[in-house]
């Protein structure tokens, strides 16, 4: 058994923990990284990555029969589903190096490819080590949740862990969970030609505004997907090809195959936190805003820190981890300008707040400015009109913006420059878009917020007239 000792310890080798270790080794610190099962964690390896390049697929097979309105005999797609996880694969492998054990032992970090436990405050154990350190960054991430819902564990299911390793099509794809997830794979295996029921408890992208959802689900909705609402899995019965789904009203829904897509949860069953004195919660590890544990030589980021779950959030804590654990600055983590994005098509983005939770929180203080993206002209020639942007604006600055459109998830990280920085209308209208693009989508919100004082505005027609009659 060796005892080792380092700089900064980081727990987990997924898009936070190897974005803490490469950059503070290249900044001079020691550093162990500890991961015992896939480097890159669950977003190259079962979440971001592999549902995007499954959605890329099922894009590819959806523009063959949809090409009439611009002239493209519509032709019904051959679909290969075996050869679309190939491409998924090929995907996950084509970026695996960036992550990689190689790389990273090449930047000077020290793999340990174990799994850490905590057997003090100070130490951690992982296989034959224990290990001291100055400062302990964990970054576990977290797990497809699986409720207890009677019958489940003797019927097949997928998660998004086990989902790309399905080689035969489904004929018709259950799913529980109309969340983000839920919803891309459901249009995915859709436009590849599976029949597909969404069945939620709740609402369907109940996190999101509601007109902006409505978007997304009429469009998925005349595509072909049965979303059922207020349907609660009451028990799950049947063998692998025929699932039935029973709720709580009686309803009964059959398939082929059942995917599980009702959330997730941080892991921290293995770290055995009990002995290192940090306190957790519901959701995850309980942090300040300097996502310090209640260790004060430990923090936890990304999705076992229990807030909002995204690969981009890990990133930013790394940040936040680098200032304060490295440089000893105060950096402070905050929700505000973090945007997210739901990646069906139409896609659906927001930053900041909903029009609801601006009004709730700014009253009648709230100007939203609107624009829809059938007044676009790219939007126009590519038939994706279909959506709207809406900006929460405050005494000049923007609170909130959410997307339902073609592009929204690209679009929507102006708002939150704009809100990280404070940046005001004005200097959005400022900016100048190509045309024609998309992104003239932006920039004509923020021409919203301004008509009714340029345009519908008594005075400075008063004004304009005046200067004209004194004009050379």
């Amino acid at each position: 058994m060796a005892r080792l000792k380092t700089d900064l310890l980081v727990i987990g080798a997924g898009s936070g923990g190897l974005s803490v270790a490469a950059g503070a080794v290249q900044m001079g610190a020691d550093v162990i990284l500890l991961e015992g099962h896939e480097m890159g964690g669950d977003c190259l390896n079962y979440g971001c990555v592999p549902s995007k390049a499954l959605i890329a697929s099922a894009s590819a097979a959806h523009a063959r029969a949809e090409g009439r309105a611009m002239g493209i005999a519509p032709v019904t797609p051959q679909v290969d589903y075996a050869a679309a996880q190939d491409h998924v694969a090929d995907t996950i492998a084509t970026i695996a190096p960036v992550d990689s054990q190689e790389r990273f032992e090449g930047l000077g970090v020290k793999v340990i490819r174990e799994y850490g436990r905590f057997i003090s405050p100070t130490e951690v154990q992982a296989g034959e080590d224990i290990i001291t350190a100055r400062r302990i960054v964990i970054a576990t991430g977290s797990s497809p949740l699986v409720p207890p819902i009677p019958g489940l564990d003797s019927v097949p299911y997928l998660t998004n862990e086990t989902l790309w390793q399905l080689r035969d099509q489904p004929d018709h794809l259950l799913i529980i969970g109309a969340g983000p997830i839920g919803l891309e794979m459901a249009q995915a295996h859709r436009r590849l030609g599976s029949q597909v029921t969404v069945i939620e408890g709740a609402k369907a992208l109940g996190r999101d505004d509601p007109e902006m959802a409505a978007v997304v689900l009429d469009t998925l909705k005349d595509e072909g997907i049965a979303i059922e609402e207020d349907a609660l899995a009451k028990e799950i019965r049947g063998e692998a090809g025929a699932i039935e789904i029973e709720t709580s009203d009686g309803r009964v829904f059959k398939g082929s195959h059942l995917l599980m897509a009702v959330g997730r949860r941080a892991n921290m069953d293995k770290l055995n936190l009990e002995a290192a004195g940090i306190e957790t919660t519901r959701t995850g590890i309980k942090v300040d805003a300097s996502l310090r544990s209640s260790n004060r030589k430990v923090y936890a980021i990304g999705d076992v820190a229990g807030g909002l779950q995204f690969t981009h959030v890990a990133g930013y804590h790394a940040g936040i981890i680098i200032r304060s654990a490295l440089f000893g600055l105060p950096s402070k983590a905050t929700t505000a300008h973090i945007p997210w994005a739901t990646y069906t098509k139409p896609e659906l983005a927001q930053v900041g707040l909903t029009e609801a939770q601006a009004r709730t929180q700014y009253g009648g203080k709230v100007e939203v400015a609107r624009f829809e993206f059938a007044h676009n002209d790219r939007a126009i020639a590519e038939r994706k009109t279909k959506g709207l942007i809406k900006v929460m604006v405050v005494k000049g600055r923007p609170v909130g913006a959410s997307i339902a459109g073609y592009q929204a998830g690209e679009l929507i990280s102006l708002w939150s420059l704009a809100i990280a920085n404070r940046l005001k209308m004005a200097q959005v209208s400022a900016m100048v878009a190509p045309y024609p693009t998309i992104a003239e989508v932006n920039k004509r919100a923020a021409g919203a917020y301004f008509t009714p004082r340029l345009f519908e505005n008594d005075t400075v027609k008063k004004v304009v007239r005046l200067v004209q009659r004194f004009l050379p």
